[in-house]
């Protein structure tokens, strides 16, 4: 190994996963990109970090406006941050210190960002060179002050990342100089490959690849998280024309490709992360679908990326594939041979649907059509766009109208109506507190030129990303529970107001009571409605007035203070922190006591989903989901018996062309199974790579703290078929 890391003795050999639990994979990459993978997996790489050992001088410091003094921050990283070239890998380019894999700007003192995805696709065609030729003409026009000071920060992050260019030339001169035969000339040839880029745009597939990676892992020195985006779109062309020319074969390129994956996971081991999981760094990756003029993208690096993901089954990078009604047979085969290899990586967009909520939305069709995601996968314009979301509990909602937290006597609506009115009107209460607090929310300026550069229209209106900079500023309200709060409206509404078997005080007081005495209630709830999730047409009624009342609530402020409000439905894992006894939620009208996980995303509640998943998928796309322009998403875990041979392969494929021709708009599969979890969860160190779907991400399940690996395993286990 030759690297100015040190990465102590190699980890003694990683027990193989039992081959049980997912079919083998062809094997088309070279033993030693399996034997790269190796390494970046068992945490080498991560395990080798340390945080920075330098730091601004007092004279780069005193005076400086906070954008100078990030801008002076990311210079003196760029001269003095340790460089990793390994032999024989064919992309360069890393993320060496330990404060940006704990998402810190280093030496800095300021956050870094995350939850966006920024313009690759733009920088990849007209270079840094292009991005300083603009911020010169910009500089040529009347500016204000802080305008004029970004701008020159932004310039001097440019000629940080030339610093970090030449220093990795002059290590690839030195490796070269050291070495002999095969090892010298891949030293040579990536010295070469990098030699213009991205400074200049690139010429050719092993440029335009190299030219990306070295722009996002700059980010990442930084401490910026962003999501890569539409890499087949991006990488495509170059791919198609040296196919053409004879320049590369298609196994080179997935070759390439794959170094670039590999790179992806070199953070694996750098810090502690049990909990929500590793592989947690929202560098996500859109796959397929038309581009702005409408015209299909999909290219031989969309089946390359589908290969690698299937052979090495990095989770790294989530991977979501736009599809519609008119996707060939071989791509949706493609998709589903590599879910069946489990892991959760790659999931699907319904692309007409959310083309459609964005149009809906204000956006024209041409950007509408360039969407990608913030990272996880609510949805945005990439490259154009400010982002968060604001994530609320909306069944906490419900349970404080109910009284369910007071010691005061209990509610008594005189008909179910005025009931859910009321818990209309508490919706609306926070509702209206999120447009205020969005209302300021863009104009925080924290600085972040480096990630600013990449995102329009900074440079034309002289303003940073976190300061009203970006083309598109949005604070999407992303509900939380919205399955169990419909379960429950459900059960209330049928017990209390229809079949009067106990009154509403009563059964506020059996809820307080946490179900005391009442066990055979509870149950009977539970087994004897057909709540969302099993194709019920009464339950799903109530998920979609539901559904229908927050997004009309959410649309009655589209815009304001220059930030957009789309509607969003998620977690995102909070079903846990919402569980705990502190949280709002209390016992459930659907029969569940305190303290349980329930539903994820605008998933069913664990359980309660009973037909199968094509009943799930029914009742999902049951809602106008163009009303969710920010993205409302299913998971669903199927058990491996059931895909298995070409008739299991043929049910994914149908379930997925279901999922479209009834308007869903965003599905996760996992396909795994709860006892093979448990197993997991028993034995560790047999299941080193085992990577589940949690939400917007995948993580290796040993990673994951105990109750987030309960709760993956307690998602109800879908049969093919039923």
């Amino acid at each position: 190994m030759s690297s100015t890391v040190p990465t102590g003795d190699r980890p003694p050999p990683r027990p193989a996963s039992p081959s049980w639990w997912r079919p083998s994979a062809p094997r088309r990459l070279s033993d030693f990109s399996h034997a790269l993978a190796e390494r970046a997996l068992s945490g080498e790489h991560g395990r080798s970090m340390t945080n920075a050992t330098f730091a601004l001088a007092e004279a780069e410091v005193e005076g400086r406006s906070p954008n100078m003094l990030y801008a002076h921050a990311t210079k003196v990283v760029a001269e003095n941050a340790p460089l990793r070239i390994l032999p024989s890998e064919q992309i360069v380019g890393s993320a060496t210190l330990l404060e940006a894999a704990a998402h810190q700007t280093p030496i800095a003192g300021v956050s870094s960002t995350s939850h966006t995805t920024i313009g690759f696709h733009r920088v990849l065609r007209i270079g840094y060179r292009g991005l300083r030729e603009q911020i010169a003409e910009r500089l040529s026009r009347p500016l204000d002050g802080k305008g004029t000071d970004l701008l020159y920060a932004m310039l001097l992050c440019l000629d940080a990342a030339a610093v970090w260019h030449q220093r990795h030339m002059g290590l690839l001169e030195k490796l070269a100089a050291s070495s002999t035969g095969d090892e010298r000339a891949n030293y040579v040839r990536v010295r070469d490959t990098l030699g213009h880029v991205p400074e200049e745009p690139p010429t050719t597939f092993r440029e335009a690849v190299q030219s990306l990676w070295f722009m996002f892992a700059f980010q990442r020195l930084m401490g910026n998280w962003p999501g890569i985006g539409r890499i087949d779109e991006m990488l495509g062309p170059y791919l198609q024309q040296d196919l053409a020319e004879g320049r590369v074969t298609l196994d080179e390129a997935r070759e390439v490709l794959a170094h670039f994956w590999i790179k992806g996971c070199e953070w694996t081991g750098a810090l502690d992360v049990r909990g929500s999981g590793d592989a947690q760094h929202y560098q996500n990756i859109v796959l397929g679908g038309m581009n702005a003029q409408g015209e299909d993208v999909t290219n031989e690096v969309t089946y390359l990326v589908l290969d690698i993901v299937e052979e090495l089954h990095i989770s790294d990078f989530p991977v979501a594939v736009r599809i519609n009604s008119q996707t060939p047979d071989r791509l949706l085969r493609r998709i589903a041979e590599v879910q069946r290899h489990g892991g959760g990586i790659v999931a699907v967009y319904n692309e007409e649907v959310v083309i459609e909520g964005l149009v809906r939305f204000g956006y024209s069709l041409e950007e509408a059509r360039c969407f990608a995601n913030d990272g996880c996968w609510e949805v945005i314009i990439p490259g154009r766009t400010t982002f968060c979301y604001v994530p609320f509990d909306m069944l906490a909602l419900l349970h404080g109208t109910l009284g369910l937290g007071d010691t005061s006597p209990p509610p008594d609506f005189a008909d179910f109506e005025a009931l859910y009115g009321a818990f209309i009107e508490r919706l609306r209460g926070h509702v209206t507190w999120h447009h205020a607090a969005a209302d300021s929310w863009a104009t925080s300026g924290h600085p972040a030129p480096l990630l600013s550069l990449l995102v329009e229209d900074c440079i034309e209106r002289g303003r940073g990303y976190h300061d009203c900079g970006s083309r598109y500023n949005v604070s999407a309200p992303h509900a939380g529970g919205m399955a169990n709060v419909a379960n429950s409206l459900h059960a209330i509404r049928k017990l209390v107001y229809d079949e009067r078997r106990l009154t509403l005080p009563a059964f506020v007081g059996i809820l307080r009571a946490d179900w005391a005495a009442q066990e055979d209630l509870r149950r009977m709830i539970q087994s004897r409605f057909a709540f969302y999730g099993n194709d019920n047409d009464e339950a799903d009624e109530m998920m979609r007035r539901v559904f229908d009342d927050y997004t009309n609530l959410v649309c009655e402020v589209r815009e304001r203070a220059g930030v957009l409000r789309p509607a969003g439905i998620s977690t995102f894992g909070r079903e846990i922190e919402w569980s705990a006894p502190n949280s709002g939620r209390r016992a459930s009208p659907d029969g569940h006591r305190q303290g349980a996980v329930l539903a994820t995303n605008f998933s069913p509640s664990p359980g309660s989903d009973k037909l199968g998943p094509t009943a799930v998928v029914k009742s999902y796309c049951k809602m106008d989901l163009t009303r969710t322009p920010n993205g409302a998403t299913i998971e669903l875990k199927i058990h491996p018996e059931s895909v298995k041979g070409e008739d299991g392969l043929e049910a994914m494929v149908g379930l997925v062309r279901t999922f479209l021709q009834l308007g869903g708009l965003y599905m996760q599969i996992d396909v795994v199974s709860s006892a093979m979890l448990r197993d997991a969860q028993q034995h560790p160190e047999q299941y080193p790579n085992l990577s589940v779907r949690i939400s917007g991400w995948s993580a290796r399940f040993a990673t994951l703290s105990r109750e987030w690996q309960d709760m993956i395993i307690e998602r109800t286990e879908q049969v093919m078929g039923v």
